[in-house]
């Protein structure tokens, strides 16, 4: 057995570790999971190689082996190489998100007291300090309580600790820095297996009071007379009273294993009917297929021609002939319906993961998955990295949406990944869109990609006619500036007269976008970032959507003290306050991050639209994706032309395909649809080519702008970001960085900074930025990592440096 072993750890350094490996230890595998000591913790990391070199220093000892197959497959361990490479990211980090098993690996911390510990302690006692705590104790009287608790010597958990104590985590740093307390790392592996706890009824014996009787009274109620410990808590009895019934051997308590809810929505009536050019995509990716080779195609279809029932076919396809296809959906909302569809098609066969899920939730699909259980995955970016065995399929459905880039390290993005990785599993991959992004249909009018074209939708339902409406002309004539144009009102009343239902998309959360002070001209901004608060009217207080601060709404100007404060602006919740008061018989509601928390939310939400029970839909960005609801046959769409004044090369392309993925929800069944779209900006080449549902004209314009200024597909883009707390620092860093970019002779790359961000602070961090454009991947990416060298030597903190590679935002 080899002696060492390579380790890659989740910490921001781009180095993986040695590990002597213990004698008389299971031997570890390469992709398996192994405990390490790290610093002055325990990190559960990857091994990536096992041999024989003895290191120049005394390796410490590996703690525990925890995989004796591997958890992440040779194909799985090659794309995490390659996305660390590609995407200048730590391979631990990288090797971490790629595998949701941290519900295994609990991280605990304990406290002990120190020398010093016990004599500030004895001080205390011996000064006559009191050691009780008060109603509303001092930070003194709390540090007091942490040594009294730890006076015996042994080790406290943290949550034990401040339960008892009721220190706060603040505390306990500050006695760690005067070093009166010691941390210890006690994590430790668990088993995750989800269960439920039952009450089971049995033999009843003796008198039982009202208390016990209820309960009884509930399990004989039940089909098996047995219900979950849950159920049972919502009775109003003592928690007492169920301890006393087990204990006379009334009731029995079982542990079993919690079942899945994979998707609490009914599954569409799927017929697949298909049109002659659904046939030939159906028949080219079939084909692909069974030749065992890579093949990366784009299916560009309008909305509503049925993309859909291609994908499932073709997953059919794959299944039959044992092997595994892997659907990516871009937001979590799309993931309900689309697995409602999927265990239609395919049964138990269906495995699905997405941030949503608790981490005992993945990693039980998880382990369904790489057990052999399942064959199909549907998920969100994320899912990516499903361990199929034989995958031949890879889809990303709505292939252009953003939300598939990670906006946090590893800064991947899962279309891109999605075609690597295929291309390892000699694999297909089909992007499918109705508004593909521009780098995806240039690949495909470079013939890198196959192009397969849906160009009507089914049954020759006719796309929704666009109606432009000028807001401008809208103000002239009524001199008042409504958020509601008199057209949209119309036409929203006459739907709702025939029992049709409506969508409004507006794409800004909230009442008001920002508070003003009339008197002094000031806004109310966020304390951890430069950016005016939302007011949110149902709590009457300001959120800041990027850090999410909470203030309540002043009453008078937090700056000058005046009572002359506005609220100004529109968002989803005062346009469902203006419609409600306009159409107050209607069944309004609104479907935005604020009332939809959790995928249950969602799901209450879209069942209710399907079975009918709302007749107006108000949302933002998310009522645009992927839902198909036959019988919405209005569109409207208010302020969503606001973004092309955004400072962003991108920001004509996002507006065309939101505008032309919202229309694409009217007319999806019988009745044709239409779409009202408000727009101060009507002359604007997205809003004519949204309009006209005429994606190859705004194709041949925007590519011809992006080809004259260097910008994507043409070259690659890349963003530096230098942050930290301190406004000092980040601009010293900037500046260091910005010399050696100038003194350094850059062969094809371009490098622009350093500029201040779009928002100069976010999240109490001053933000400083480099745009890195060349039209060779190689050379950028040797000068990132040049870069990265001169900041490491010029000790900038890695972990203050963000190189997004690809970046898709630049605010």
């Amino acid at each position: 057995m080899p002696r060492f072993c390579d380790v890659a750890v989740p910490v921001p350094l781009d180095a993986v570790f040695t590990y002597l490996i213990p004698e008389n230890s299971p031997e570890p595998v390469i992709g398996g999971r192994v405990i390490v000591p790290f610093r002055e913790k325990r990190l559960c990391g990857i091994v990536t190689e096992l041999h024989d070199r003895k290191p120049s220093f005394t390796a410490r000892r590996i703690s525990q082996i925890l995989d004796t197959t591997p958890a992440l497959t040779p194909q799985l361990m090659q794309l995490g190489r390659w996305i660390a490479q590609y995407y200048i990211a730590p391979l631990g980090e990288v090797l971490r998100t790629m595998l949701p098993l941290a519900a295994e690996f609990r991280r605990v911390t304990g406290y002990r007291i120190t020398d010093k510990g016990i004599g500030a302690l004895h001080e205390a006692a011996t000064g006559g300090s009191s050691l009780r705590l008060k109603k509303e104790p001092a930070q003194q009287d709390l540090e007091y309580a942490v040594l009294n608790r730890l006076a015996d010597g042994e080790i406290v958990r943290e949550a034990t600790l401040r339960s008892a104590s009721g220190a706060t985590k603040a505390v306990l740093q500050s006695m760690l820095r005067k070093k009166w307390i010691a941390s210890e790392d006690l994590s430790d592996v668990r088993d995750a297996s989800r269960s439920v706890t039952f009450a089971k009824l049995k033999e009843i014996s003796g008198k039982l009071n009202p208390n016990q009787q209820t309960i009884v009274d509930y399990l004989r109620g039940t089909e098996e007379q047995r219900a979950p410990l849950e159920a049972l808590r919502q009775l109003t009895v003592p928690r007492t009273t169920l301890q006393t019934l087990v204990r006379r051997g009334i009731v029995a308590l079982t542990q079993e294993a919690a079942s899945f809810h994979l998707s609490g929505l009914k599954p569409r009536k799927l017929e697949f009917l298909f049109t002659s050019a659904q046939k030939i995509a159906l028949d080219a990716i079939v084909g692909a297929v069974e030749e065992r080779k890579f093949a990366p195609m784009l299916l560009h279809g309008v909305t509503g021609s049925g993309k859909t029932a291609v994908y499932l076919s073709a997953m059919q396809a794959v299944l039959a002939k044992g092997r595994s296809a892997l659907l990516l959906v871009p937001e979590i909302g799309l993931t309900p319906a689309v697995a409602a569809d999927l265990h239609q098609v395919f049964g138990d066969q269906v495995a699905i993961l997405h941030s949503s899920l608790n981490q005992d939730e993945r990693a039980e699909q998880w382990k369904r998955i790489r057990n052999g259980e399942c064959h199909i995955v549907v998920g969100t970016r994320s899912a990516i990295f499903a361990p199929l065995p034989d995958l031949a399929l890879i889809v990303v459905d709505e292939e252009h949406d953003h939300s598939y880039k990670q906006e946090e390290m590893p800064r991947y993005h899962a279309r891109d990944v999605a075609v690597m990785h295929a291309k390892m599993s000699d694999a297909v991959v089909v992007l499918g869109s109705a508004t593909p992004s521009l780098e995806t249909y240039h690949n495909a009018v470079q013939r890198k990609y196959r192009l397969l074209e849906l160009p009507e939708r089914i049954e020759k339902r006719p796309l929704p006619e666009v109606e432009v409406l000028d807001m401008r002309e809208e103000f002239q004539r009524t001199k008042k500036d409504e958020v509601l144009s008199r057209k949209l009102v119309a036409e929203i009343g006459e739907r709702l007269a025939r029992h049709e239902q409506v969508m409004v998309l507006l794409n800004r959360r909230g009442y008001s976008a920002f508070v003003l002070c009339r008197e002094c001209g000031e806004s109310v901004q966020c304390k951890n970032c430069a950016i005016a608060m939302t007011y949110h009217k149902r709590e009457h207080r300001l959120v800041c959507h990027y850090c999410g601060y909470i203030r309540p709404a002043p009453r008078t100007c937090p700056k000058c003290g005046s009572e002359y404060v506005q609220y100004l602006g529109t968002g989803s919740e005062k346009l469902e306050h203006i419609l409600h008061g306009l159409f107050p018989q209607a069944r309004i509601a609104r479907l935005d991050r604020d009332t939809v928390r959790g995928r249950e939310d969602f799901e209450r939400m879209l069942s209710a639209l399907h079975a009918g029970e709302i007749d107006l839909l108000v949302g933002t960005q998310m009522i645009a994706k992927g839902h198909d609801i036959a019988n919405v046959t209005l569109v409207g769409v208010v302020g969503s032309d606001a973004a092309l004044s955004f400072p962003d090369f991108r920001a004509a392309e996002r507006t065309f395909q939101l505008l032309t993925q919202v229309a694409g929800r009217a007319g999806r069944g019988d009745a044709p649809g239409k779409v009202v779209l408000q727009t101060f900006f009507p002359d604007h080449y997205a809003i004519q080519f949204a309009a006209a549902h005429d994606y190859h004209g705004f194709y041949e314009k925007e590519i011809r702008f992006r080809s004259w200024m260097h910008y994507p597909p043409f070259n690659a883009v890349s963003n530096v970001l230098v942050r930290s707390q301190k406004l000092e620092e980040a601009l010293a860093w900037s500046g260091i960085l910005g010399k050696w970019f100038a003194g350094t002779r850059l062969e094809g790359v371009r490098v622009m900074g350093p500029a201040a961000a779009a928002i100069v602070r976010l999240k109490t961090e001053y933000r400083y930025h480099f745009l890195v454009k060349s039209a060779s991947r190689e050379r950028m990416n040797s000068v990132l990592r040049a870069m990265l060298e001169h900041a490491e030597a010029q000790k900038i903190p890695r972990n203050h440096l963000v190189v997004d590679v690809d970046a898709l935002s630049l605010i």
